[in-house]
């Protein structure tokens, strides 16, 4: 045995025991852990999204990195300007200053774990998000918050003609698919 002390205390959240912030398509985040419970070293949440739901629009961390798990269902994801479909099992992690976005694939819900390091207290921010998703609260409240959470807000014209054209694409699709079916 050896006589290092231990820096930090191991962080343990029960299942059911996290706040849950609703989203009003019937998603929404469970905040399992900030910085201020981490002693800084990430923040993690997990994140429910409906068929097609946005989940971020386009910005990027300066100072930390982000991890995606998708537990179930589809991710898509807008990645420095490329569209990337991740499903069930995939992983994603997008280094400081890489502008991205994501939400769920149309036709899919996406159920996914997110962990940003270092972290950020950004329980505010998601609570915020809740709000804004219930129309209690505006995007722009968001704005001047941009360096406290580490979430600088990007152009979203480029993510919103991408997540257009999938579901477009994933329309098309179910159509083309009736229509075979339909004598």
């Amino acid at each position: 045995m050896t006589d290092r002390k231990r820096s930090a205390e191991a962080l343990v959240v029960r299942s059911g025991t996290a706040e849950r912030v609703p989203l009003p398509h019937g998603g929404g985040f469970e905040l399992l852990a900030d910085a201020a419970a981490t002693g800084g070293s990430l923040g993690v949440n997990r994140l429910t999204l409906a068929d097609g739901a946005d989940g971020a629009r386009p910005h990027l961390h300066a100072l930390s990195t982000e991890l995606f798990y998708v537990l179930d269902g589809a991710l898509d994801l807008y990645l420095d300007g490329a569209f990337e479909a991740v499903g069930c099992g995939g992983l994603v992690v997008v280094p400081p200053g890489m502008p991205h976005a994501f939400g769920a694939a149309a036709g899919a819900g996406a159920d996914l774990l997110a962990v940003l390091t270092p972290g950020v207290d950004r329980f505010d921010y998601f609570r915020s998000l809740g709000r804004i998703q219930h129309g209690l609260d505006s995007f722009d409240s968001l704005l001047p918050e941009q360096d406290r959470y580490d979430v600088h807000f990007l152009d979203a014209s480029d993510w919103r003609s991408a997540r257009a054209a999938a579901a477009a694409r994933a329309a098309g699709g179910v159509q083309r698919a009736k229509g075979r079916r339909m004598p």
